[in-house]
């Protein structure tokens, strides 16, 4: 199986979405298709994450988005600069703008899958479409945007310690 894109370029990543590290997140693993266009990711969502019976809470839903879309647009930009994700200095995006479709409900008990690919051009800004299927059914659709970031730089600006 190929190795994932967290394991690879953030293998102590603590988001609740997507880091190997944090105890209590979903560990989301995002990996180049075999198409060499899409990344993609499964989940099979807990019971603690129903919105309504039977159905997939939307939050949730969101939260995968955009973790997988954010890997899938890291992803393309080591690519870009035929790197591994492996190598130094990192590449970090974050999100800019999040917008998801809600298609049709997410039904529990069903693996999801997580199919996402840059769209338009690959820049400081990246648009990143991200389908989701609950088995073979299409229940949503992201489109967001997500931006080439240095995290140090933004941690010290969210603490008030920019220079």
């Amino acid at each position: 199986m190929i190795t994932a894109l967290q394991d690879l370029a953030a293998p102590h990543g603590v988001c609740y979405g997507c880091g190997g590290s944090n105890p209590n997140g979903l560990h989301l693993k995002s990996r180049w298709h075999e198409d060499g266009v899409h990344i993609v990711a499964e989940h099979l969502p807990d019971e603690k994450y129903c919105g309504w019976p039977d159905l997939v809470y939307g939050g949730l839903i969101a939260m995968l988005i955009d973790c997988h879309s954010n890997w899938t647009a890291m992803g393309y930009h080591y690519r870009e600069e035929g790197r591994e994700p492996s190598s130094l200095p990192r590449i970090d995006c974050v999100t800019g703008y999040l917008g998801i479709k809600y298609i049709k409900p997410t039904p529990m008990g069903v693996p999801l899958t997580l199919r996402a690919k840059v769209e338009g051009e690959l820049g400081r800004k990246t648009r990143v479409v991200c389908e989701v299927y609950a088995g073979d059914v299409l229940t949503a659709i992201g489109d967001s945007t997500f931006v080439r970031v240095s995290t140090e730089q933004l941690s010290a600006q969210a603490h008030g310690r920019e220079d």
